[in-house]
């Protein structure tokens, strides 16, 4: 296995972006949403968001993690954007991370994290707050619950976590 690299997202990502993007969903949330919710949410479906997404003037940095020529995470930051009824309390917001579950633990996630909100700039996430791995994950790299709380449209409870003043 080489060594992971991150670089920008390019349009040919498209298609492994939604790979992750999707397997990290259903790693993540398969027990948190019903069954016909994965009748809509499909790779296919997230592949041609993505790559409206990268062809376009899409806001955000969408940076992907690189292993043996294969894109295995990805990340994306930009603006705060505040949830219903909690306003942002940081400028900078880490909108998705997502590693595939077979390179977790191997320092992927800290390497797109850095690149996308390096570790002295104040930042603020949301969190599923039934997702204690990685809400273990950002707190390691400095990032804390707040108290703010958001039900999400698809009834998941997240969490917001900030860092820095």
């Amino acid at each position: 296995m080489t060594e992971p690299r991150v670089r920008p997202a390019m349009v040919d990502d498209a298609d492994a972006i939604a790979v992750v993007h999707h397997t990290g969903w259903v790693q993540t949330y398969s027990d948190l949403l019903p069954a016909e919710h994965w009748e809509r949410d499909t790779v296919a479906r997230r592949r041609e968001r993505w790559k409206v997404q990268l062809s376009g003037e899409a806001s955000g940095y969408p940076l992907v993690a690189v292993v043996d020529q294969q894109v295995v995470g990805f990340a994306r930051a930009g603006a705060a954007r505040g949830k219903d009824g909690a306003p942002p309390v940081r400028a900078d917001e880490l909108w998705a991370l997502y590693v595939l579950a077979e390179h977790h633990g191997i320092g992927i996630g800290a390497l797109l994290l850095d690149a996308v909100l390096p570790p002295q700039r104040p930042a603020e996430l949301w969190v599923a707050e039934a997702n204690p791995r990685a809400r273990r994950f950002y707190e390691k790299h400095g990032f804390a619950a707040d108290g703010a709380r958001f039900v999400d449209g698809l009834d998941i409870v997240e969490i917001r976590m900030v860092r820095g003043l």
